[in-house]
């Protein structure tokens, strides 16, 4: 029945799918993105090391944007964080003085927009209240 059935390992390689190319401009923007980070949160007065460390760097980034860092726990009410994603990037706009139409922007061309944001003319003038 399974006289006939061949198997060629050779063809088959052990390398990966990404190419040396690609990783290095993925690490290209995430550099990129961390130092616009970083510079965002220096032009509202936080630590920018704070981008570094996961969760606290969130707790930090609702701090600036809602004036409350325990609000980035909204994010796990599910549904709700549908809502709740939306209204952070319309408040961030808001945060530096921009205007709801850049925060619905910043939905579709996020590190675009931090970048104008980190590098611009944008000044922090505090979160909505």
């Amino acid at each position: 029945m399974f006289n006939n059935f061949s198997y060629d390992f050779s063809s088959y390689s052990t390398r990966s799918s990404m190419s040396t190319t690609t990783l290095i401009i993925y690490g290209v923007i995430a550099l990129i993105s961390l130092i616009a980070q970083w510079r965002i949160y220096t032009k509202a007065g936080e630590p920018g090391w704070a981008v570094l460390i996961p969760i606290y760097n969130m707790y930090v980034f609702y701090r600036i944007i809602c004036g409350n860092g325990l609000k980035m726990f909204l994010m796990l009410i599910p549904i709700f964080n549908i809502y709740w994603s939306i209204k952070t990037l319309i408040m961030y706009a808001h945060a530096y003085g921009k205007s709801t139409a850049f925060g619905i922007l910043m939905i579709f061309f996020s590190p675009i927009c931090q970048l104008i944001l980190a590098f611009g003319s944008a000044e922090y003038v505090g979160p909505d209240m």
